[in-house]
C-alpha cells in the first residue's frame, strides 16, 4: 500500500481540497486498494472541522467526494506512516522539517511537480479567496504525482 499525505497550515482548505481530488482520481484509475490518501495541518486551529466552505463549494461543483473529512494536526508519526508528504507552501515544508520524529516519507512541494508553473506555492484561499487557482493547481499536481507514483511503484502493470 502506497500512503500519501497532503499538508497546508490549518488543514481546512489546500491540502482537503488535495486529498479529495487525489482519492478520486486514485478511484478512476482503480488504484483504491493500492493507494491511500489523508491530508493534515501544521497548525492545530482547526482540528475535527471540516473543511472550509469554499472548498467543499468546489469539490460539490466537480462531484468529487469529501465525506467524513475532518481536519487534524501532522504528527511525527505521519513520518513512518506515509511515502509521500506533499507540502503546499515553504513555510509548510518547513514546519514539518521541524517536527521530531524522521525523515522516512519523501517530502515534496507541490508546485515542485509542476516546473511549468510560474507560481512556486499553492497560494492560501482561506486568505486569498481564490478557491478555483488552488483547484487547478491542486488537479494538475495530483496529476502529476499520481503520474509518478505510477512509474515509480510500477502501478499501471497491477490494474
Amino acid at each position: 500500500m502506497i500512503h500519501v499525505l497532503f499538508v497546508c497550515l490549518g488543514n481546512i482548505c489546500r491540502s482537503p481540497m488535495a486529498e479529495a481530488v487525489l482519492r478520486h482520481k486514485v478511484k478512476e484509475k482503480g488504484l483504491h486498494q493500492l493507494i491511500q490518501v489523508d491530508s493534515a495541518g501544521t497548525g492545530d486551529w482547526h482540528v475535527g472541522k471540516p473543511p472550509h466552505e469554499g472548498t467543499r463549494n468546489l469539490l460539490d461543483s466537480y462531484r468529487i467526494s469529501y465525506a467524513n473529512m475532518a481536519a487534524r494536526q501532522f504528527e511525527s508519526a505521519d513520518f513512518s506512516q506515509f511515502n509521500y508528504i506533499i507540502c503546499m507552501d515553504d513555510s509548510n515544508a518547513a514546519n514539518v522539517r521541524n517536527v521530531p520524529g524522521g525523515e522516512e516519507a519523501e517530502l515534496i512541494k507541490l508546485m515542485d511537480l509542476l516546473p511549468d508553473e510560474t507560481l512556486r506555492e499553492v497560494p492560501d484561499p482561506y486568505y486569498t479567496g481564490n478557491f478555483e487557482e488552488v483547484y487547478r493547481l491542486v488537479d494538475a499536481g495530483c496529476d502529476a504525482l499520481l503520474e509518478r507514483i505510477e512509474k515509480e511503484h510500477s502501478l499501471v502493470e497491477l490494474r
